[in-house]
């Protein structure tokens, strides 16, 4: 018989159709399953003594390359302690080099000097001095030991010891001493050099002049230094040239003698061979950037003439890192001459 409508039936036990309590899993059961870890099957030959085995070796290559940096970092401070040392002595050794560079520049009666210093690096192979000798004389040299840094600088040390410009004890002689012509005096110092017998054949080159301040004459004498040059009041140059080879090279060398009588507003400059290597060279037969700079210069007062090198230097490309020491020495005549000498406090040389 039909059912009602929207009425519900229920199918008999065991009809088809009919669930049963093994067929859906209670909701515990799922829970449960969804619980539970899943433990991935290890690979096919995988043994856990063989893989602890190698976290073992990777810890202990960890610990090594620990050990190895730890030594790095020791070695790293301790080369910063070094360097920071080493750095520490050349600075004090540059300040102890500027020491013997003339703190002030004497200027008597119409001589006046000045001067432009500029070491490669910390310590300078070159080296100058002005002082008075006497009451009317003024000697003034500039050495130049071959190469640079802390080698150049102790054997400049050296030269500025081993030149003698005068003897004392003289009994013929006014006041009991006798000035010494500058080309004896670099005879003097070549075999004081020669006697050192220096392991390294260590040599340098060398000016030495004395210039009269009443007279206006300079007498030069060099040894193997650029040939100076005089920068004249009418604006002529020229090229102040006299024999004269290395110092410490060959023994019994004679050093000549050169007088030249200055003028007011003459200039007499007197460099290193850092000069030349700092501007550059030139074609050959062409001036070089050097003489064009001391033609362009040549009206300029000294300290004017040394500005200006000073700043053509500063703009030159490199020039926070110079190839060699550099020295200029600038020997100048005012215009007007004064008085009497007047004497200022200089040391002697």
């Amino acid at each position: 018989m039909p059912l009602p409508s929207g009425g519900h039936s229920t199918p008999a036990h065991g009809a088809p159709g009919a669930a049963t309590p093994s067929a859906s899993p209670s909701l515990l059961g799922r829970f449960a399953t969804a619980l539970t870890p899943h433990v991935p099957t290890p690979p096919p030959g995988f043994a856990p003594t063989t893989f602890e085995q190698q976290v073992e070796a990777v810890q202990r290559e960890l610990d090594s390359l620990r050990g190895e940096l730890e030594i790095l970092r020791r070695r790293d401070e301790a080369l910063n302690t070094c360097i920071r040392k080493f750095d520490e002595e050349l600075r004090w050794a540059a300040r102890l080099q500027r020491d013997f560079l003339p703190r002030t520049m004497p200027h008597v009666g119409p001589v006046r000097f000045n001067s432009l210093f500029r070491p490669a690096g910390y310590v300078s192979g070159d080296l100058y001095d002005v002082a008075r000798l006497d009451e009317r004389r003024i000697g003034f040299y500039m050495a130049d030991a071959v190469g640079h840094g802390v080698p150049a600088a102790l054997l400049t040390m050296f030269i500025k010891h081993a030149l003698q410009t005068k003897e004392i004890g003289v009994p013929d002689a006014p006041g009991g001493y006798r000035l010494l012509e500058p080309g004896e005096s670099l005879r003097r110092l070549n075999e004081r050099l020669i006697e050192q017998n220096l392991s390294q054949s260590t040599f340098a080159t060398a000016i030495y002049g004395v210039v009269d301040v009443e007279t206006l004459e300079v007498t030069l004498s060099r040894a193997g230094h650029p040939c100076p040059v005089l920068l004249g009041a009418d604006g002529s140059t020229k090229t102040i040239d006299v024999d004269g080879s290395l110092l410490g090279i060959f023994p019994d060398e004679v050093y000549q003698n050169l007088t030249l009588k200055l003028r007011p507003g003459d200039r007499l400059v007197v460099f290193s061979d850092g000069v030349e290597v700092a501007f550059g060279g030139a074609p050959s037969g062409d001036p070089t950037p050097w003489e064009d700079t001391l033609l362009a210069s040549r009206s300029l007062r000294a300290e004017a003439f040394l500005d200006q090198i000073a700043q053509r230097l500063d703009s030159e490309p490199g020039s926070a890192t110079p190839k060699d020491d550099l020295t200029v020495l600038v020997l100048e005549v005012d215009i007007e001459t004064p008085g009497p000498p007047k004497l200022t406090e200089a040391a002697a040389i």
